[in-house]
């Protein structure tokens, strides 16, 4: 491994989701293009979290799309974050702000965006949208590509 890597304990390591997001470990790695504005996406179709009154499981198709500064999150560590809200009780708004939060302490991105699709609790789905700032000037910024819900009509 290389210099620029070191410190990673999650990268080429055997390692298990938190009990807890709160107790995650995110870690970072330094943006190998810094000064240029580029988007990186990270989407993870396959959410899962806890209604925290009736401890039913939530779904959601989560879409993050960011702009480094100087850091990017390392993806294995993202992963196991998200997978510790397998067992986390929280409304869908607490789970998109928490991850939203997280990655901008982390990272102090130029600009990112979360969409949080989720599908519907009690016949209503509920998105949650969030951007730290208007986007840069100039970037190429696709659309999160996940159509609201539609139900069979």
């Amino acid at each position: 491994m290389t210099e620029t890597y070191e410190g990673l304990t999650q990268l080429g390591q055997a390692a298990r989701p938190a009990d807890r997001p709160e107790d995650a470990v995110l870690e970072r790695v330094p943006a190998p293009a810094q000064g240029l504005d580029y988007v990186v996406r990270f989407t993870a179709p396959e959410f899962t979290s806890l209604c925290p009154m009736t401890g039913q499981p939530d779904f959601a198709h989560i879409v993050i799309d960011y702009i480094p500064g100087e850091w990017l999150v390392e993806s294995k560590s993202l992963k196991l974050f998200l997978t510790s809200f397998r067992n986390h009780g929280a409304f869908h708004e607490g789970c998109t702000m928490m991850i939203a939060g997280r990655l901008t302490d982390l990272l102090a991105p130029r600009w990112l965006r979360i969409g949080a699709y989720w599908y519907p609790r009690g016949g209503i789905p509920i998105d949650v949208f969030w951007q730290s700032a208007a986007p840069p000037a100039g970037v190429f910024l696709p659309d999160q590509g996940v159509p609201t819900y539609r139900g069979r009509g």
